[in-house]
């Protein structure tokens, strides 16, 4: 089976102020399929932003392997769009001028621009209409004539939104998207990228501090976290400790937002990763989801093979 994305061996090492070598991500494996709504928890600095400046493009593993269909990657490209915290938006741009703006841009340059002013101004048409549809599905259709600034929090998180989706990425990274936003808009804008997914069969990988909104929004969540055990003197990093599929119906109800079985599975989230108290050992990670894979096995974890740490 072909995946869309596909890490192995991945280990991201920096150096501190003093020069030292220090580890941020350890032997990451991790295989996604093209469809899936990923959610990924972890304490603060475990490194879930540089995992995702390495599916990016915008950073490179200095050792181990980041394939996007097949191929390693190596620069952003329109192919994996990113929805951040801090609305991504062009402020001296409006609504439907910061949707256009992506599709414009990559075609014409801007002697293409002066070289081919008719053809530019036709296709600078297309793309407002284009633009216009994208703003109607997100609930905006009234709003393209404004700047961001006019429109509330999460009318702006929808724009961002709408930003990526525009441009058709084959993946979707939202890094924390709904973090700045008051209880009320979060609800309506978990619902809403519910509705996206399901509707443009997208595949999303969406980082968040949330437990419960990860397991109420993904189809499978992961774990990564520097609270871990092994029978080497030292750990250094962050693995995927925890890699299991979410149950439950589609589309999701407020009524399996606050079922017993979220509950329960966010007691198991916190207690594998969280938890600074409980380091579970790298043969006890509970890796149950179908495409689940590790390439350093616990056995060699208990041989104490310094060539994985």
């Amino acid at each position: 089976m072909k995946y869309l994305l596909h890490l192995e061996d991945v280990y991201v090492r920096y150096r501190d102020h003093k020069g030292k070598k220090f580890t941020v991500l350890n032997d990451l494996d991790l295989k996604i399929k093209t469809g899936e709504f990923i959610t990924l928890v972890g304490p603060s600095g475990c490194g879930k932003s540089t995992l995702l400046r390495l599916i990016m493009g915008s950073e490179q593993p200095p050792q181990g392997k980041v394939l996007f269909n097949g191929k390693p990657v190596l620069s952003p490209d329109r192919d994996r769009g990113i929805v951040f915290q801090k609305y991504s938006l062009f402020q001296h741009l409006t609504v439907l001028e910061n949707l256009v703006f992506g599709l414009d841009a990559e075609e014409f340059t801007i002697s293409k621009r002066l070289i081919k002013p008719f053809k530019h101004r036709k296709k600078r048409k297309e793309y407002e209409e284009h633009a216009q549809a994208y703003l109607e599905r997100v609930g905006l259709a009234n709003e393209g004539d404004k700047y961001p600034h006019q429109l509330s929090g999460g009318m702006q998180q929808r724009v961002a939104i709408a930003q990526a989706l525009i441009m058709k990425p084959k993946i979707l990274l939202m890094d924390e998207p709904f973090g700045a936003l008051d209880y009320g808009t979060r609800q309506d804008m978990q619902f809403f990228i519910l509705e996206q997914w399901e509707k443009e069969k997208m595949t999303i990988l969406f980082v968040t501090h949330d437990l419960e909104e990860a397991i109420f929004l993904g189809s499978r969540t992961l774990v990564l976290t520097q609270y871990y055990s092994s029978d080497l003197e030292k750990n250094e990093g962050s693995k995927i400790v925890t890699d299991i599929e979410i149950p439950g119906p589609y589309p999701r109800t407020s009524a399996f937002k606050f079922s017993k079985e979220i509950g329960e599975v966010m007691q198991k989230l916190c207690h594998d990763g969280l938890d600074p108290g409980y380091k579970q050992h790298v043969k006890d990670f509970d890796l149950n989801h179908k495409d689940s894979f590790r390439t350093v096995t616990p056995e060699e974890w208990k041989r104490g093979d310094e060539t994985h740490g």
